[in-house]
Formats: C-alpha cells, structure tokens, sequence
C-alpha cells in the first residue's frame, strides 16, 4: 500500500512537474512558427506563379527591353529552386540565402513594372493591369505572412530565454529560433537628406 502511494504521489508529482515546465507551449509555438513559415511560402510561391503570366503579357510589346525580362526570368528560376523546409529553417545561413534570392526576385519586378511605364500599349493593356494588381495584392500578402513569421518567431524566442522555460529548452535542446531581417537595414535606418536649397 506505501509503494503504491508513493508511485501515486511520484506521477502526480511528475505531471505537475511537467505541466509547468512549458513543454507543450514549446511545441504549440513550433508548430505556430512552422505553419506561418508555410504562409509566407505560399505567398512567394503565389507571386512566382503570376510571374509567367506576366513575361508572356510583356513579350508581347515588340520593343520591350530584353534585359529586364531576363532578369525576372532569371531571378524568379533562383526564388524557385531554392527550398527552405521547416527543418532548415532553423539555419540562420539556410534563411539568409532564402531572402536575398526572394529579394531578387522583388527587385526584378520592381524594375519591370518601372520600365513598363515607358510603353503606352502595355499601360493600357488590360491583362497586364490585372497581373500588375495581382502582383500588387501578393506582395502585400506576403508582407502581411511575414509580419505574422517573425511574431511567431518572437514568441517562441522569447519562451525560449524565459526561466524557468529555458531549463526545458536545454533539457530539450531547444534553440532560439533565427528571424528575417532586412538586408539594408542599415541603410534604411538613415534618415533621409533634405535639402531645400534651390539650384
């Protein structure tokens, strides 16, 4: 009868052990963090699909600058081949990669859609307004997968380093999770010169 006690009293005590210890928080929000990664994929995987429909549309100007379709071509080849699973995204080198070839393939676009301003038949072409506002849409979806990535992320980092969670994060072996970060971020966090002086 003591022996059965104690065992009673020594699960019990293990269980409470282990609800507090924030195991299962660990692995909701790895889970949270993996399904938003999954979000922003979708997202740039959307965008990649528009970008076909676009180059035939923009092929058709006879006159259009070769290079600048090259560059998207070429770039949306790289944001293609490239895949970050769950489990190398964990890899801060892995993800660094992953974004610049991303950002490649955003300032191909950009360019491309400055350049198609200089050609009045292509403005007014209807299907390439209807890509350009697709683009639009997926490059503010994107935005808004990402913002939700790096709060996932941040959640879980911040469970991470927190006591008494980081005992369970070492027992585990539970590492902080890297975030996306800019690539210009030092330049963009310059204030930009003004000059009111006239020339």
């Amino acid at each position: 009868m003591t022996s059965r006690l104690l065992k009673f009293f020594l699960a019990a005590w293990m269980a409470l052990l282990l609800s507090g210890c924030g195991y299962n928080e660990f692995q909701r929000l790895d889970e949270q963090t993996k399904s938003a990664w999954s979000e922003v994929l979708n997202q740039y995987q959307r965008r990649a699909d528009l970008v076909p429909n676009i180059v035939a549309t923009v092929k058709g100007e006879a006159a259009f600058e070769q290079e600048t379709l090259t560059r998207v071509i070429e770039a949306r080849a790289s944001a293609t081949s490239m895949k970050l699973t769950p489990e190398t995204l964990n890899d801060p080198t892995a993800l660094q990669k992953f974004q610049q070839v991303q950002s490649g393939l955003s300032s191909a676009l950009s360019r491309l859609i400055v350049v198609s301003e200089n050609y009045p038949n292509l403005k007014s072409n209807q299907g390439f307004q209807d890509l350009r506002v697709q683009l639009e849409g997926t490059e503010n979806r994107i935005a808004v997968a990402r913002n939700r990535y790096i709060q996932s992320v941040q959640q879980y980092n911040v469970l991470t380093r927190s006591f008494p969670n980081n005992l369970t994060a070492m027992v585990f072996s539970y590492q902080v999770k890297p975030n996306l970060v800019i690539d210009n971020e030092a330049q963009i966090s310059q204030p930009p010169a003004v000059n009111f002086e006239k020339k």
